[in-house]
């Protein structure tokens, strides 16, 4: 295939951007009074409107043709059809197989993993419903009351954001904590506030060698031993991993250990046995539903022509924002509170895998991909970064997250809330002319330089693109849309950058390096194998330390 800017679609993308250039989008809304229908859709309650971006019909039909030259339907159908999609690792891409409730068998190597999904699904159900309802006991015979997940990157992110996002959900007196960083103050904080007659750990590590969870287990394991003693450790950790020997040397009971494959991609794990405390906070019934919202997202993203797709549509308008728009970054802002995680875990979900300079035939690319996605829930974040999205010299397009219904229903809250989530929108794609400025200075009595002075300062020039996502109210169900929604919206977009949007070569070199180092801040004198500031940075820490 040729390279991607030398294909015609690209070309004609790159001449129509240049013919949009003047246009803006108040008036294409001018111009259309059906632009919302036309430009957005919907799958259940949950709507995408994609109509305040600078895109026309033909703007789409030219990233539609773009997609299929790029073979997006082909590299679709062989993810879903269990091919070794992840050319570098030379594995199969099925986080779709672990919420694939249709019956229909998914192969890898010819060998159909849904027999061994559904195993696991059964062994989660088996034990979250034990913690639950208190058969589960620790040592002393105490039920569970607090539940910490010990993992880092894809084992911490999307079960802390949903267990955070679905907290409605969660069975009353028992409470979920996370512990991700190697700094000891976040394993210290935790567990001083805990019973440890009445704690579980879930030890999340596939390899059970990952350096900063084993180090936070093996901190837990002491504070628990310190309390229960050595024969405790069989009731408070389980371990989500596939490494029988060193589970059982830590003490666990490999009867308590959760397995998933290598073709589940860390940052796309929440679906696995990565999900135990996920299950357990909202019970099995809940997580299938979360399971199920992913499947039906999957099955429209399968079969729906790419014109009526949502995540490739999605994807596309990202596409045009980002490689002929020229927007370096994007924000995926929440209203809603739940939510506060998901722009964290998307940053890892879309970073991770787009963040990428090699293409799949290991040419350096000739195009910008992955562009850096932050976000923070509203309204928090319009006293906060929301200035430069209006009236900076970059582009900053943004998702919009909001539910109709809130589940704390609260005197004007909720009004307040939306309010502020449908005018944003609408400020950002109209802007205020210098005109309509003016006139509102004139009505406050300024006049001669003061009001051209103020002028200059109240436009905003619009036109900044923005997505609406609007459930009814978040569920699992819905979750699991929304989350399955930016999963595949990413699949196509490293699709149509020829780049392996699933390995992370990226973060092996500083973990390398890190390990050389280690040794060194405890070994007597000076640091003098690395570059001038590293060597300088090593050794003042070792005078402040006294070492």
């Amino acid at each position: 295939m040729p390279a991607l800017t030398d294909l015609a679609a690209w070309k004609a993308l790159t001449a129509h951007r240049d013919q949009m250039a003047d246009i803006h989008m108040r008036d294409l809304f001018a111009q259309d009074p059906d632009r919302f229908t036309t430009f957005s859709c919907t799958l259940e309650d949950l709507l995408f409107d994609y109509s305040k971006n600078r895109v026309t019909r033909e703007t789409m039909q030219l990233l539609l043709q773009l997609a299929r030259n790029c073979e997006v339907e082909t590299w679709r159908e062989r993810m879903f059809n269990g091919e070794k999609i992840n050319n570098t690792e030379k594995r199969a891409v099925l986080h779709v197989a672990l919420r694939n409730l249709s019956g229909r068998p998914i192969r890898v190597d010819g060998e159909d993993v849904m027999p061994g999904v559904r195993a696991v699904l059964d062994h989660m159900r088996r034990f979250a419903t034990a913690v639950r309802d208190g058969t589960w006991k620790g040592d002393t015979g105490k039920a569970i009351r607090d539940v910490v997940n010990i993992g880092i990157g894809g084992s911490d992110l999307g079960p802390v954001m949903v267990c955070e996002a679905l907290k409605p959900y969660i069975q009353k007196g028992l409470s979920l904590h996370f512990v991700s960083n190697v700094d000891g103050t976040h394993i210290a904080e935790t567990i001083k506030k805990l019973d440890p007659e009445t704690t579980l750990f879930i030890v999340a590590s596939k390899t059970f060698t990952t350096q900063e969870t084993i180090a936070n287990a093996l901190t837990a394991r002491q504070w628990l031993v310190e309390h229960l003693g050595e024969k405790a450790v069989s009731k408070h950790f389980v371990a989500l991993s596939t490494n029988s020997r060193d589970v059982a040397k830590f003490g666990i009971d490999t009867k308590n250990m959760f397995e998933f494959w290598d073709w589940v991609g860390g940052r796309y794990s929440l679906w696995s046995a990565i999900g135990l405390p996920i299950a357990i906070a909202i019970g099995f019934e809940g997580f299938q539903d979360l399971l199920a919202g992913g499947h039906a997202m999957d099955e429209h993203f399968r079969s729906a022509p790419l014109e009526r797709n949502m995540p490739v549509i999605k994807a596309l308008i990202g596409i045009w924002n980002h490689n002929f728009l020229g927007a370096e970054s994007f924000a995926v802002l929440p209203y809603d509170q739940y939510l506060h995680r998901l722009p964290a875990f998307l940053q890892q979900s879309d970073m991770e895998s787009n963040g990428k300079y090699v293409t799949r035939d290991g040419a350096r690319v000739a195009w910008t991909t992955g562009p850096v996605l932050f976000g923070e829930p509203g309204t928090n974040g319009q006293h906060s970064f929301y200035q430069l999205v209006h009236q900076s010299t970059r582009l900053v397009p943004a998702d919009f997250i909001a539910a109709a219904e809130s589940h704390n229903p609260l005197g004007e809250h909720h009004p307040l809330l939306l309010s502020n989530f449908f005018a944003q929108t609408e400020a950002l794609m109209k802007g205020k002319s210098a005109a309509e400025a003016r006139a509102e200075l004139q009505a406050q009595n300024l006049s001669g330089h003061e009001l051209e002075f103020m002028t200059a300062h109240k436009v905003f020039d619009g036109n900044r693109p923005t997505n609406s996502i609007m459930v009814r109210r978040i569920t699992p169900r819905t979750l699991g849309m929304l989350v399955a929604l930016y999963e595949h919206a990413i699949h196509v977009q490293g699709t149509i950058w020829n780049i392996n949007s699933y390995d992370q070569w990226g973060v092996e070199l500083g973990k390398q390096l890190a390990k050389q180092i280690l040794p060194e801040l405890t070994a007597p004198g000076r640091v003098t194998g690395h570059d001038a500031s590293t060597n300088g940075l090593i050794n003042y820490y070792k005078t402040l330390k006294g070492s």
